[in-house]
């Protein structure tokens, strides 16, 4: 081991993957903090539809690890899956920035530019994050498992550094609004090239760095070629290769277009989302059905499967940052921050922010109750996780219960909800990830990373799907009122609008009605907010509940 693992308890590698991700979740989250406002100022789409495409990206962006994981497992190793899709997301990025260089003449070839690197994004995600992550892991031969909490909490912080870099200079570059407060919708490109040039970073020292310290504590090269790799960190008497049936695999190619069916025909679900959640399920049912599985393994695996449906919750709260939050932020929010008229995008910042001045003193306080023997179990965090995020809702709802539709939402409300959040994703993010690394079987842990991440995807599939009932605010009251049209008087079904006054709504990007979730009509913010309260709530409730089995379930694995 280095001398610095020696000092630090963690080796140099894990800077050099912190360093990585870092300036990865720059490009990424600095390109979300701008994609809706983009599409919704350039493209000209409507809120709904921005948020139920932001959705679907970030859903099939964690989608694909599934994909990226099994490639690198079998095939291209976790080195070679790294640079690929580094490179692919710098060039999604740079396809972005012409798309918003161009889309005054040609929107038509805008929009095309859009979709494309929007795909290009996805699969260089896919084949990037379930690979980085499985490389945090193998840093720590089986006897230092102990430390991936830690480890992956420092790791984490990496991740949120970049993500506080990115919402703060694309939004700065890209998100410009004049002293009047009319934004500049050509400047977009610019955040989106921000983007591009940090991706191109962060593969740079991954490509120079790697064979340096990305190794194990004897000096060998960690994530190369699978047929080149030394199988010593698995268990006596564990098996080293997936064993699945020729029935499994057909029945879990029946089992994919069976719930594909259920959930677009039955549950109304779209083609992008569908394919998000019927992934799933399916590749769940085909690990748990290798016949290579021990007893523990399966109840270990069952434990990732459990913990992983109850982080569906969270990501479905957390990622309204980037959707109708950001919109919120934008039309019925005072963003007046000490004297600087905060541009809307950038609100979220506070979110990374938080996350690195707290993510070593978590790391802290994980090592402290280790050493007391009073560390929590994983999903005793994570439910602690959802019921935080449970709580930041309940008072952003309360805040805004009586608002009205010109009253404006003081940013300290937002703040204060990232940073009861933060606390949150501290409670379960990492420790999402560290909880994988402790419990995968070795010959499944690129894949069951993308399992994992699979939750993530459902998650943000329902964001989008959440996001799309956020009621109308201030702002369109406000437009509606200047096109001579009564809105409050239209949604409360008091007049029924004429044909000419829809298509005049529909043209401004205004809805003539209240959406629609689970039955119930979302009338205004307070409503909206609170469906994300019983969400996290009850499913924090239910989880907690759950620890005791879980836990036994576990064998032993904290």
């Amino acid at each position: 081991m280095s001398e610095t693992a020696v000092k630090t308890g963690h080796p140099k590698g894990l800077w050099v993957l912190f360093g990585t991700e870092m300036w990865e979740r720059f490009n990424f989250y600095g390109m979300r903090a701008i994609l809706t406002l983009f599409l919704v100022n350039s493209l000209l789409m409507k809120e709904e539809d921005a948020s139920l495409i932001y959705g679907g990206f970030l859903g099939l962006c964690y989608l694909t690890p599934m994909l990226g994981g099994f490639i690198s497992d079998r095939f291209f190793g976790n080195r070679n899956c790294i640079l690929l899709g580094g490179l692919m997301m710098a060039t999604g990025q740079f396809l972005l920035f012409f798309s918003a260089s161009i889309f005054g003449t040609n929107i038509s070839l805008a929009n095309t530019l859009m979709w494309t690197a929007l795909g290009i994004i996805i699969f260089g995600n896919g084949f990037f994050k379930p690979n980085i992550s499985s490389m945090v892991g193998s840093l720590y031969p089986k006897q230092e498992k102990s430390k991936l909490d830690t480890a992956f909490t420092i790791f984490y912080m990496g991740i949120n550094l970049g993500a506080f870099l990115g919402q703060l200079i694309c939004p700065i570059v890209g998100d410009v609004k004049d002293t009047a407060g009319i934004r500049d919708i050509h400047a977009f490109k610019w955040g989106f090239l921000a983007a591009s040039i940090a991706m191109l970073i962060g593969t740079a020292v991954f490509y120079f760095l790697k064979n340096k310290y990305v190794i194990t504590p004897e000096g060998r090269p960690l994530g190369g070629l699978p047929k080149h790799n030394v199988n010593d960190d698995y268990e006596e008497g564990e098996s080293q290769k997936a064993v699945f049936s020729k029935n499994a695999l057909i029945g879990a190619v029946i089992s994919f277009f069976v719930l594909g069916a259920l959930f677009h025909f039955v549950v109304n679900q779209n083609w992008i989302y569908t394919v998000i959640y019927s992934s799933g399920i399916t590749l769940a049912g085909l690990i748990i059905s290798d016949s290579s599985l021990t007893k523990i393994e399966k109840d270990r695996i069952l434990v990732i499967y459990i913990v992983a449906f109850f982080v569906i919750f969270f990501w479905a709260a957390f990622e309204q940052a980037g959707s109708s939050l950001t919109f919120i932020a934008d039309n019925q929010c005072d963003r007046n921050f000490f004297g600087y008229n905060m541009p809307p995008s950038m609100v979220q910042i506070f979110n990374g922010l938080f996350v690195v001045a707290f993510a070593v003193p978590f790391s802290m306080l994980w090592d402290y109750l280790r050493s007391k023997d009073r560390e929590p179990i994983s999903p005793v965090k994570q439910a602690v996780g959802l019921g935080l995020i449970a709580l930041s809702y309940f008072i952003i709802a309360h805040n805004v219960k009586d608002l009205g539709n010109n009253g404006l939402l003081a940013i300290k409300w937002l703040i204060l909800l990232y940073l009861i959040q933060t606390c949150a994703e501290l409670c379960l993010s990492p420790i999402g990830l560290s909880l994988v690394g402790k419990l995968s079987p070795k010959r499944f842990s690129s894949l069951l990373y993308g399992v994992f991440f699979l939750s993530n995807a459902s998650g943000y599939a329902l964001a989008g799907t959440l996001g799309s009932i956020l009621p109308a605010t201030g702002d369109k009251f406000n437009k509606a009122k200047e096109l001579g049209i009564d809105l409050q008087a239209v949604l409360d079904k008091k007049i029924v609008p004429t044909a000419e006054q829809v298509k005049l709504l529909a043209d401004n990007q205004i809805t003539d009605h209240n959406p629609i979730f689970a039955g119930f009509e979302i009338h205004n913010l307070f409503e909206f907010f609170m469906v994300f309260v019983v969400l996290t709530g009850l499913a924090a409730i239910i989880l907690m509940a759950l620890t005791p089995k879980l836990k036994k379930m576990m064998h032993g694995v904290r």
